[in-house]
């Protein structure tokens, strides 16, 4: 095959339209995809003036460039171009992308123009806006919905810390709440974080960094809300006397496992929870409902206040007289002044600042472990981090 039919073989059968035009603008040649493009067929076209295929204002402004390039001898576009407009025969417009090469042919100049179909993106850009700003309604809202969620349950905390003091009023404040954290926060919660992870997988194609922020606002209050309201069920069962331990027999290496698996996925970034067991055996009998409870607690709270690029030693320790479980962190510690208070209900230390919790964590893990017959030793400083172990005798 000569040069000629090599080149003409790879004209006819490239993806993107490609035409040929004389010095004074009239087609000579034009390939199968650029017919395809305009819709016209080659005799239709080849001879005549290449503004037939442009809409105003641009067939207006190539008359211009061509008298231009007479007077001058200088092309208006040379190599790579710029986005135009192209007209069909049944006189539909369509984007491409023009790009045009000069092209010295048997002693003779010619201007050969690559045109790329843009009408795939631009349609994808337009469903990218339209997409972005209902996403971007969509999380206004839930973000409105969430700020009213926090300032009903922020009131709801100040009250129960009021009205500790009366016993009957703290009856009827918790029958209220759970009543109304039962019906009216779980079911928009769980539909808001359902949303915001399906917004998150919709979106990946696009990588548009702002859907990923307000996503992760969105799942952050979500989690926030979730681990609050959580802390307060979990208070009204304590003070009702509904929690009562059920001791079995589990694996306590699998249970440990299991729970350093599903933090890790929440933990900050090259934040890593290191998991050792000690011991022979790895089976003991306690409620093990209430350890991995007690466990996340404890270890969701190093998570939360140490920072990224820290290690989170969690430890079991197993022998035929005691079962230990150990969780130790470097981050901020605790003041040794706040240290007598730490298991009391609604306390938080002075040092954890804009952190979010309720203060009910501590005092949940204390008492659930006493349910169990085991007990809770810490050891901590301030900005040294802190070490909790929970200790049963068996």
């Amino acid at each position: 095959m000569d040069k000629e039919a090599l080149l003409e073989a790879i004209i006819n059968n490239a993806i993107d339209g490609i035409i040929t035009i004389d010095t004074t603008g009239l087609i000579e040649a034009i390939n199968p995809s650029a017919c395809e493009l305009f819709g016209y067929q080659v005799n239709e076209v080849v001879g005549k003036n290449i503004s037939m295929l442009m809409p105003e204002p641009y067939r207006s402004q190539h008359d211009g460039y061509i008298h231009r390039y007479h007077q001058t001898g200088e092309a208006h576009i040379i190599g790579i171009g710029r986005e135009v407009t192209g007209l069909r025969k049944d006189k539909s417009q369509f984007p491409f992308r023009l790009a045009v090469s000069k092209v010295q042919y048997k002693g003779r100049i010619v201007y050969t123009g690559f045109i790329h179909d843009l009408s795939r993106e631009k349609d994808a850009e337009e469903q990218l806006r339209k997409y972005t700003s209902r996403l971007e309604h969509l999380v206004e809202e839930r973000t409105e919905a969430l700020q009213s969620i926090v300032a009903q349950l922020q009131n709801a905390k100040e009250e129960v810390s009021l009205s500790l003091e009366k016993e009957k009023e703290l009856n009827q404040l918790k029958s209220r709440f759970v009543s109304m954290a039962s019906h009216e926060f779980r079911t928009p919660l769980s539909s808001i974080q359902l949303s915001a992870s399906l917004i998150e997988k919709y979106a990946q194609e696009y990588q548009n960094p702002n859907i990923a922020k307000h996503v992760g606002k969105i799942k952050v209050g979500v989690g926030n809300l979730t681990n609050i309201l959580n802390d307060f069920l979990s208070l009204e069962r304590l003070e009702a006397g509904k929690i009562n331990p059920q001791a079995v027999p589990f694996d306590l290496v699998k249970l440990a496992e299991e729970i350093t698996e599903e933090m890790q996925l929440i933990a900050k970034q090259n934040q890593n929870i290191i998991y050792q067991h000690t011991g022979k055996s790895s089976l003991v009998t306690l409620d093990a409902a209430l350890l991995k409870n007690c466990i996340i607690n404890l270890i969701a709270n190093a998570i939360k206040y140490s920072g990224e690029n820290t290690f989170i030693e969690f430890n079991t320790e197993l022998d035929e007289k005691r079962c230990m479980v150990m969780i130790k962190d470097d981050g901020i510690g605790i003041p040794v002044n706040d240290q007598k208070h730490l298991f009391e209900p609604f306390f938080r230390a002075n040092n954890t600042g804009s952190i979010p919790g309720t203060g009910l964590g501590l005092n949940i893990v204390n008492r659930y472990i006493k349910l169990m017959n085991g007990e809770v030793e810490f050891e901590s400083a301030e900005n040294k981090g802190a070490k909790f172990t929970l200790i049963f005798n068996l």
